[in-house]
C-alpha cells in the first residue's frame, strides 16, 4: 500500500457515500429485525435459534458496571442492519459499483492486494463488496470467505457450526449477547494441516450509514502445523451522530502452529468501539496480537489468549493514540492453564488534548500452569499537561513455580531532544513526530512495511494539525 500523491489520509477516511439500500434502514433493535437479518442472509435454522437466544439474554443482562461511561450511546438510534443493493462477492475489481470502487481506491485496497497480500475482501455496512483469493491457496484447500456466505455452503457450514460461539460465549456480557443477536458478515479463515501462508491476508470493514453499526464476526481456524497472518482494517466517517462497532474475533489454532492477528482501527470520533477478541492456544502454538487503535469516542478492547496446552505462547503488542475527549480503555488478558506456557505483553500509549487512557491487563496463571512465565511492559508518552493515564493490573498466580515480571513507565518528550532537532531547521511538529515514531518503533516493525509507512503518515498529520 502506498500514498504516492501525499494525500491527507485522515481526510480520506472521513467521508461517506450515497448508497441505495435493499430496504430502508430502521433504527433500534427488535425481534422483527432479528428475523429479517437471518432471512436476508439466508441462514440455516440453527443460526436463527442462536440469534433468538442471544436477543433474550441481551434484554435480561445489565450494562457492565465497571466499563467507561456509555450514557451517550443510545441503542434506539443505532441502525443495526443496512444491506446495500448489489450482488454479493464481485469476482473482479472491475465488477465493483463505481462509487464504491472510488471509496476503496481512496483507501488503497486494490494496491494492497497487488503489493503485499495473498487475499483481500471488503465489507461495506452489512454486506460484502469484493473478495479475491490467490489460486495457489485455493489449491491447498485454504478457505478464506465471508462468514455469512460460508453458512450457505454445506461443507463450510459444518466447520462454522462446530466452532462458532465456542470461544466467546453468547452470555459473556450484554454486548456479547447483542453481537450474536445481530452480527452480519465478517471473515471465515480455515487453514488445513501442513499449510503455511507467508503473505498476509486482509479484510477491510467500512461503516458508511449515519448512526450506523458494524458487528462483523471473524472466525479463524488453523489446524496442526500451519501458519497465517491476518490483517483487519476498520474505518468510519464522521457524522456528529453516534455509531457502534462491536466486532467479535474467535481464533482456534492447534498444535505446532503460528497465528498472527494484526488490527488497524481508525474509527471516527462518533464511534463507540466495543470489541471482544479471544484465542484458544494449543500445544507448541504461538499466537501474536498486533493492534493499532486511533480515534473513536470510546474504545473498550481486551484481546484474550487462553493457553490451554503445554508450551503454548502468546504475544500481545499494542499502540493506542487519540485526541481531545476520547477514552481508550484497553489491553490484554492471558490465561495460563497448562505448564511451560509463556506470554509477553507490550503496550505503547500516546496521549494529548484531554485524552483518557486506561490499561487493564489480566495475567492469570492457574495451579496447573507450572513453570509458566509472563512479562508485562507498558509505556506511556504524555504529550501535554492535562491528559490522564491509568493502569489497572490484575495478576493472579496459583502456583509457586511460575514467574511474572511487570514494568511500567510514564514520561514526556525530552526538551533537549526537541531543541536539538528544531535547531537543525526541523519544524517542532515534525520533530515531535520523529520522537513518537521512535517511541512506538518496537511495535511498528511488526507490521508489514506498507502499513507501517501509512501509520507514520497518520502520526505526522496528528502533530502537524496540533501545532
Amino acid at each position: 500500500m502506498s500514498n504516492p500523491n501525499n494525500i491527507n489520509i485522515s481526510w480520506t477516511w472521513d467521508f461517506h457515500d450515497n448508497i441505495d439500500y435493499d430496504s430502508k434502514p430502521i433504527p433500534g433493535l427488535s425481534l422483527d429485525l432479528i428475523y429479517e437479518i437471518s432471512k436476508k442472509n439466508k441462514e440455516p435454522s440453527w443460526m436463527l435459534d442462536l440469534r433468538l437466544k442471544a436477543y433474550d439474554i441481551f434484554l435480561k443482562k445489565p450494562f457492565p458496571s465497571w466499563w467507561p461511561n456509555l450514557e451517550k450511546l443510545d441503542l434506539d438510534t443505532i441502525y443495526f442492519f443496512a444491506k446495500p443493493k448489489w450482488s454479493w462477492a464481485n469476482k473482479t475489481w472491475d465488477d465493483v459499483p463505481e462509487n464504491i470502487k472510488k471509496t476503496f481506491d481512496r483507501l488503497w485496497i486494490p494496491e494492497a492486494e497487488k503489493e503485499a497480500l495473498a487475499w483481500v475482501w471488503a465489507q461495506y455496512d452489512s454486506d460484502a463488496v469484493y473478495h479475491s483469493l490467490k489460486d495457489e491457496l485455493k489449491q491447498k484447500w485454504v478457505i478464506f470467505d465471508d462468514l455469512t456466505h460460508a453458512l450457505r455452503e454445506p461443507e463450510y457450514e459444518k466447520i462454522v457450526k462446530k466452532y462458532f460461539s465456542k470461544c466467546i460465549s453468547i452470555a459473556d456480557h450484554k454486548f456479547s449477547a447483542l453481537h450474536y443477536a445481530v452480527w452480519s458478515w465478517g471473515t471465515f479463515l480455515y487453514v488445513p494441516s501442513w499449510v503455511k501462508i507467508d503473505e498476509p491476508l486482509q479484510s477491510y470493514f467500512r461503516m458508511n450509514v449515519k448512526s450506523g453499526w458494524q458487528f462483523e464476526h471473524t472466525l479463524i481456524i488453523l489446524e496442526d502445523d500451519t501458519k497465517a497472518h491476518y490483517i483487519e482494517w476498520c474505518s468510519a466517517p464522521k457524522y456528529d451522530k453516534n455509531s457502534l462497532h462491536a466486532g467479535w474475533v474467535e481464533i482456534f489454532v492447534w498444535k505446532n502452529s503460528h497465528m498472527r492477528y494484526s488490527s488497524v482501527e481508525n474509527w471516527s470520533i462518533d464511534t463507540f468501539n466495543l470489541n471482544t477478541k479471544r484465542a484458544f492456544v494449543q500445544k507448541n502454538w504461538f499466537m501474536e496480537w498486533v493492534s493499532w487503535n486511533m480515534w473513536s469516542n470510546t474504545t473498550m478492547l481486551y484481546p484474550c489468549s487462553m493457553l490451554i496446552w503445554e508450551n503454548a505462547k502468546a504475544d500481545h503488542l499494542w499502540i493506542a493514540f487519540a485526541n481531545s475527549g476520547q477514552n481508550q480503555d484497553t489491553w490484554a488478558k492471558v490465561i495460563h492453564i497448562w505448564k511451560n506456557t509463556s506470554s509477553n505483553i507490550i503496550s505503547k500509549s500516546l496521549s494529548k488534548w484531554w485524552w483518557i487512557s486506561t490499561y487493564r491487563w489480566l495475567v492469570d496463571i492457574k495451579k496447573s500452569a507450572l513453570w509458566s512465565v509472563s512479562k508485562i511492559d507498558c509505556d506511556w508518552l504524555i504529550l501535554d499537561e492535562i491528559s490522564s493515564n491509568n493502569a489497572i493490573p490484575t495478576i493472579n498466580i496459583e502456583n509457586s513455580f511460575s514467574t511474572v515480571a511487570h514494568e511500567a513507565t510514564a514520561w514526556k518528550i525530552n526538551e533537549k531532544d526537541l531543541f536539538y532537532l528544531t535547531s537543525r531547521w526541523i519544524e517542532e511538529w515534525e520533530a515531535t513526530s520523529m520522537i513518537v515514531n521512535w517511541f512506538i518503533s518496537p511495535i511498528m516493525k511488526e507490521l508489514p512495511l506498507e502499513y507501517a509507512s501509512e501509520m507514520n503518515v497518520l502520526i505526522a498529520m496528528e502533530f502537524e494539525w496540533g501545532f
